[in-house]
């Protein structure tokens, strides 16, 4: 598989394939101040990953970066990194970054810079631990709604490692009232909380506990097609999941499990 690294480093191989393979392993392998994210684009076509660190925490790659079908790009974050990690789709941009994405769009910017995704967009959260306590929790969510596939595992996995995933097109099954369509085409499935636009439906208000917040009728349709990601904002026991690895890929359209 290509990658940005290898394709950034390819003048220099033929010179010298032993120091290449050097950086690329210490590159790859040996980061431990933090985790490592292995973003993969497993789809047909090109995605736009979007990146959001939480408040007060960097945004690596100024929040966006282009990955082709088949390249997979290495992101370094720091202990106690929070954010979230979406996909964009049917982007395009001119020379300085301007343009426009179908899904998951950040204000017409290739760099979202502090913005957040335009739902409906499938989202990887995370929480990062530290050295002295290193466990990561991390999870797929459906409560923005859903774009394209997606799921996030460690490297290797570990000992009580999940996977968090959607690895579902649900745009295929999409009910009606949550479609988002361009050119007669399903792009995105709204969450019901994005569709209805009530307390009830958003968890909040009268509505902002898990004893009173319960899963609507979509959030069901979405748990049962995908069990491993959150349908609604209080879906945490069988979809936050907690490591110790230091390593995690995050891919985009994954094979089905």
């Amino acid at each position: 598989m290509k990658t940005v690294l290898s394709a950034g480093l390819e003048p220099y191989m033929s010179q010298d394939k032993q120091l290449y393979r050097c950086v690329e392993t210490h590159l790859l392998c040996c980061y431990s101040d933090g985790a490592q994210l292995i973003l993969v684009n497993n789809c047909g076509e090109s995605v736009w990953p979007g990146i959001l660190g939480s408040a007060g925490q960097e945004t690596p790659k100024d929040g966006g970066i282009h990955l082709g079908s088949g390249e997979e790009i290495v992101l370094d974050v720091a202990e106690k990194w929070s954010g979230r990690i979406w996909g964009r789709q049917g982007c395009t941009f001119d020379n300085n970054g301007k343009g426009h994405c179908s899904t998951g769009d950040c204000n017409g910017q290739l760099h979202c810079r502090g913005l957040g995704g335009v739902p409906p967009a499938t989202v990887v959260e995370m929480t990062l631990g530290t050295s002295s306590s290193p466990l990561h929790f991390y999870d797929v969510s459906l409560v923005d709604g859903f774009n394209l596939p997606v799921s996030m595992k460690p490297v290797g996995g570990g000992v009580g490692c999940g996977v968090a995933s959607c690895d579902v097109d649900l745009n295929v099954c999409c009910p009606s009232a949550l479609e988002v369509k361009i050119n007669g085409k399903v792009i995105g499935c709204k969450s019901a909380c994005l569709a209805m636009q009530s307390a009830k439906y958003c968890c909040t208000g009268n509505y902002s506990d898990p004893k009173t917040c319960k899963p609507t009728l979509f959030a069901h349709l979405f748990k049962a097609i995908c069990p491993k990601a959150y349908s609604y904002a209080y879906d945490d026991t069988s979809s936050l999941n907690r490591c110790r690895a230091s390593r995690y890929v995050i891919t985009f359209c994954p094979p089905p499990q």
